[in-house]
């Protein structure tokens, strides 16, 4: 069995490949592991998103930026795709226990490379009481170890607490599975401090 090396980088993603003499007696091409984003404790790497909503579309003057949530606790869901039948298990259970598992004073927002029209049509079938927010080339997924390498994100979910720091992060969440849900619910009261 060859050696895999893993290299830290902060906010990249890196792929640890087997050494040169291991992959000369290797079969087919070498395989790579994904290294993800950022750890808990760390700063929440800052972007910038177009979004949509079940009633509007965001305009460009209101990007939802990361950093402008200061003071909030924030929970960042990647997911594939919008309509298929995880995400909308997923953005119904967001929906349906928006009060239990996050709280009005919390922001929420959904992040896959779907459009914005999408999203929008997405959010009102749903009833997503949150904000869906598009990055079609998925360099905020990378940034969070979210991309998935045929073109849609893996379902994972951040919280970031006030101070900007990941609090919480699930590289697997499980949209069918209530423990993932009861776990994010720990990690967004633990943010919030109650």
């Amino acid at each position: 069995m060859p050696i895999r090396c893993r290299f830290l980088m902060p906010l990249a993603l890196l792929l640890a490949v087997a050494p040169s003499r291991a992959l000369s007696a290797q079969k087919g091409p070498p395989t790579a592991l994904l290294i993800s984003g950022p750890e808990v404790g760390e700063d929440a790497p800052d972007f910038r998103l177009p979004w949509a909503s079940k009633d509007s579309l965001g305009s460009v003057e209101n990007d939802f930026v990361l950093r402008k949530q200061g003071g909030k606790v924030t929970v960042l869901a990647f997911y594939p795709r919008d309509f298929t039948s995880g995400c909308t298990a997923e953005m119904h259970t967001f929906t349906d226990r928006y009060s239990s598992l996050f709280g009005d004073d919390v922001v929420v927002v959904g992040i896959s490379a779907d459009s914005l029209e999408s999203h929008r049509s997405f959010a009102a079938s749903v009833g997503a009481p949150f904000r869906l927010l598009s990055d079609p080339g998925q360099r905020v997924a990378a940034m969070y170890g979210s991309k998935g390498d045929n073109g849609f994100n893996r379902r994972t979910v951040y919280v970031i607490d006030a101070r900007g720091r990941v609090a919480y992060r699930d590289m697997r969440f499980g949209a069918l599975d209530p423990k993932s849900y009861d776990r994010l619910q720990a990690a967004v009261r633990s943010a919030r401090g109650s």
